[in-house]
């Protein structure tokens, strides 16, 4: 009898591209017959606090708190490289964001904030960016008519919201994946898949071949992955679903590389200095 291996993502484009080939049988798993559950990113954040799921997508700031029971598989990261979550407003930001982004820096804080969860890795961003703010969790698919009602004075957006805010006349205040680049150099690693450390050796050995060798599938038959991805893009159509998932599913999610581990160790590292995280850790990589 196969294994169950319950494996759990986003109902996100690019999550849904990413997994493609698993979720639909075009890649071998020999013994490992892989069960998918969906749900939004902080839900899967909080549950992989509590063990219950094998695989999952996570935040990386998620995973300094569950760091002893799960490794962070090599493929399957949402790098921003110079773009990333998205802080917005129903008004322009009182300087240009890059010329004059102390002023900016300065004018969001005190402010009421809205956030899609308090262990994504949008809010460790945006706390490293401006740690002085009053954080107002919510779904992330609200934020952005949270910010119009004047319910909030800011929003920060991920998926695809990071697209589409302009479109409804929201504007930029700040990108944290440029900040990031430009503060380290790096890009902004958001999100990565984790597997459980008490499967063993031998099946973490395999679900990192497995989950690599979809992601492979995927971008070498983009367009049948991306047919499939476009049931989850939340109506935003066939040339934004093909960015969106541009932006999220490439080189950086077929392996970190150096570059992309390095970044992961000082988004953490920063984050541990800044007392947002509870202690230091020295992130492994499977696979």
């Amino acid at each position: 009898m196969p294994q169950t291996i319950r494996v759990a993502h986003s109902p996100d484009s690019d999550d849904a591209f990413m997994f493609y080939a698993l979720a639909e049988g075009k890649v071998d798993t020999g013994d490992l017959a892989y069960v998918h559950e969906l749900q939004d990113i902080e839900t899967l954040n909080q549950r992989a606090r509590r063990r219950e799921l094998d695989i999952s997508a996570v935040s990386i700031h998620a995973y300094a708190y569950i760091a002893k029971d799960y490794a962070l598989l090599a493929s399957g990261s949402s790098m921003g490289d110079g773009y990333g979550p998205r802080l917005i407003a129903t008004t322009p930001p009182p300087a240009d964001r890059l010329s004059g982004s102390a002023i900016v820096r300065e004018a969001a804080r005190g402010k009421r904030i809205a956030i899609p969860g308090l262990y994504t890795t949008a809010y460790l961003a945006l706390r490293l960016w401006q740690p002085d703010f009053e954080p107002v969790v919510m779904a992330f698919d609200a934020i952005e008519e949270a910010v119009h009602h004047g319910d909030v004075d800011l929003g920060l957006v991920i998926h695809e919201g990071q697209l589409t805010y302009a479109d409804d006349g929201l504007h930029l205040w700040a990108d944290m994946g440029e900040w990031w680049l430009a503060e380290t150099g790096l890009p902004l690693p958001l999100g990565g898949n984790v597997v459980r450390r008490d499967l063993g050796d031998a099946v973490i050995t395999q679900v990192a071949r497995d989950l690599k060798a979809s992601i492979e599938y995927s971008l070498a038959h983009r367009q049948e992955a991306l047919a499939h991805a476009a049931q989850f893009n939340r109506g935003i159509g066939e040339a934004r679903t093909d960015e969106f998932v541009g932006m999220y599913v490439n080189h950086w999610t077929v392996d970190y590389g150096e570059r992309g581990r390095a970044a992961v160790q000082r988004l953490l590292d920063r984050a541990a200095d800044a007392g947002i995280i509870p202690e230091r850790l020295v992130v492994d990589f499977v696979g």
